[in-house]
């Protein structure tokens, strides 16, 4: 891959990732009002991020029970107000400890 390609790419990537940081802003001057739209803007990152994550945790080369172990204490964790470092530790911990039994 040449230098150009890679410059190209970089580019791009911060155009997209300012445009769709700045649409919002451009078209939401005023504070929203609508509880409905804003409770669906407040949850929007967290569905995002579990749309990429549990296939990922559910497509890998551990048993089934592994992983479903991971995931439940992840949320036991988060459950009880546990910091996204807590979740992530604790979940790997427990499919760590999990893969050792099963």
């Amino acid at each position: 891959m040449s230098a150009l390609h890679t410059w190209t790419g970089i580019v791009v990537m911060a155009l997209v990732t300012y445009i769709i940081r700045m649409i919002p802003m451009a078209f939401f001057s005023k504070p929203i009002r609508s509880r409905f739209f804003q409770s669906f803007l407040y949850y929007v990152p967290y569905a995002v991020l579990a749309a990429m994550t549990f296939p990922a945790v559910f497509s890998n080369d551990l048993p089934l029970a592994v992983s479903a172990i991971g995931v439940l204490a992840a949320i036991v964790s988060a459950y009880f107000g546990g910091s996204l470092l807590v979740v992530a530790a604790t979940a790997a911990a427990a499919a760590y400890l999990a893969q050792l039994f099963v």
